[in-house]
């Protein structure tokens, strides 16, 4: 069984944390830090313009000594943005993050975001995928499985 992003958006909700371009960096924050995220989408409308997270935090405000309330978040934000669809699998999700070192990827449908998967999101998934096996297994060695 590989799970889909659908399925893990079903299990954890598909709220979207969003600030416009034209936010302040401290706006951002706060809103990461009422949310309990590490990032937030940055959208013009509908449209996906980037991503905000503590690593760009860290990178470009803090380490550059910029003050968070003079810094607009366009300014700092990932703009090239990866995306995935719902209908992905968890591999192709961590590969994904693997690959390209992030931890936040927004999942697009039709041009429309429907969620973020994050890597903790990634990391339950993976092991829910290894307990079902596990235990699959266990019956399956002790005769439980019914014929």
């Amino acid at each position: 069984m590989t799970t889909t992003v659908r399925q893990i958006l079903d299990g954890k909700g598909d709220a979207v944390f969003a600030v416009a371009p034209s936010a302040t960096v401290l706006e951002a924050l706060r809103c990461m830090q009422a949310n309990d995220i590490g990032g937030v989408l940055v959208t013009e409308g509908t449209q996906l313009r980037g991503i905000f997270t503590e690593r760009d935090y860290a990178r470009k405000v803090t380490l550059q000594g910029k003050a968070s309330k003079d810094v607009k978040v366009s300014e700092v934000m990932t703009a090239n943005v990866l995306t995935i669809s719902p209908s992905q699998t968890i591999d192709d999700v961590m590969a994904m993050m693997t690959e390209n070192r992030i931890r936040h990827i927004p999942v697009v449908e039709k041009g429309t975001i429907v969620g973020v998967i994050t890597i903790g999101d990634a990391v339950k998934a993976v092991i829910a995928e290894q307990q079902a096996t596990i235990e699959h297994l266990e019956s399956y060695i002790s005769g439980d499985l019914g014929a």
